[in-house]
């Protein structure tokens, strides 16, 4: 009777441990990288970078203090302290031909704005004529 009950509780053991390797496997090791990766993150940050808060709200460093784990942030003028751990991402600097993608943008931004100027101006000088 002995044999016949161990017989019937070892697939059981079996689906247990198979379970526990799924779950490790499905969400303690991603769980793991994921929180290695943010925390080489935050060992990089330096001055100058732009990053995004957890409150959504986008700043660049201009000062980090290692003692207290806590970072200020610039935003347009407005200087805010925040703990490290409210850093969500680090924006990265794309590069295109050796200014950062933003900057071309924003020159994008006014050469076309000026264009439409210029576009309307001499659309205003055929009407009068």
């Amino acid at each position: 009777m002995g044999v016949k009950k161990m017989n019937g509780s070892l697939p059981t053991i079996i689906m247990f441990v198979a379970l526990i390797g799924l779950m490790y496997f499905m969400m303690i090791r991603p769980q793991k990288k994921q929180q290695q990766k943010r925390q080489e993150m935050m060992s990089n940050l330096k001055k100058g970078d732009a990053v995004i808060t957890i409150g959504r709200l986008h700043g660049v460093i201009d000062s980090i203090n290692n003692a207290d784990h806590t970072v200020t942030l610039d935003c347009d003028g407005i200087f805010l302290t925040f703990e490290q751990s409210a850093i969500a991402s680090v924006i990265p600097a794309k590069t295109n031909g050796g200014e950062t993608v933003e900057k071309s943008a924003q020159t994008t931004d006014v050469q076309s704005t000026e264009k439409a100027a210029e576009e309307n101006a001499s659309e205003d000088e055929k009407k009068k004529s």
